[in-house]
């Protein structure tokens, strides 16, 4: 499925298996980051979302709804929005281009997560609309590390 995240936790959560991912931070004072994901596919936003607040200090928060994640944008202020590009009513880019013309969202970081790039694309360091993309299915700890070359040093919950 285009859209669907479909993490590969071959590492390092071998077999989907929560178990062996660190504990993240159990209050807001441990946070290093406030990270939105919009995808219209919640199952798969719910796992990364799972592992991401395990694997890191992360506050994170899912959207499915495309139409509606520039208002969540607004109400949650991330730090950095990892984002689909292709979704129903409303892709990627046109979101994109809601939130800079925000003053108060356009600085945000932004990562695309994609099944329109291939795994190798997205190493090589291919851009979309811009910014950094991620192949689909989405590798944890490359995610991880994005997410981490792309949060602002001042992020913090």
């Amino acid at each position: 499925m285009e859209n669907s995240f479909e993490p590969d936790l071959s590492s390092p959560v071998p077999g989907g298996d929560l178990a062996h991912v660190k504990p993240g931070p159990t209050s807001a004072a441990r946070c290093r980051g406030r990270i939105l994901i919009v995808d219209d596919d919640s199952n798969s936003t719910h796992l990364v979302k799972v592992l991401l607040e395990r694997s890191g200090p992360y506050q994170v928060v899912e959207e499915n709804d495309a139409t509606a994640a520039h208002e969540t944008a607004r109400r949650f202020k991330p730090d950095l929005i990892l984002l689909d590009v292709a979704m129903p009513k409303l892709d990627g880019a046109e979101l994109l281009a809601q939130l800079q013309s925000d003053r108060e969202l356009h600085n945000t970081a932004i990562i695309f997560l994609t099944a329109l790039v291939t795994t190798d694309e997205a190493q090589s360091g291919v851009h979309i609309e811009g910014r950094a993309a991620i192949a689909k299915p989405v590798n944890i700890p490359e995610l991880i590390d994005a997410i981490e070359k792309h949060l602002p040093a001042r992020a913090e919950c």
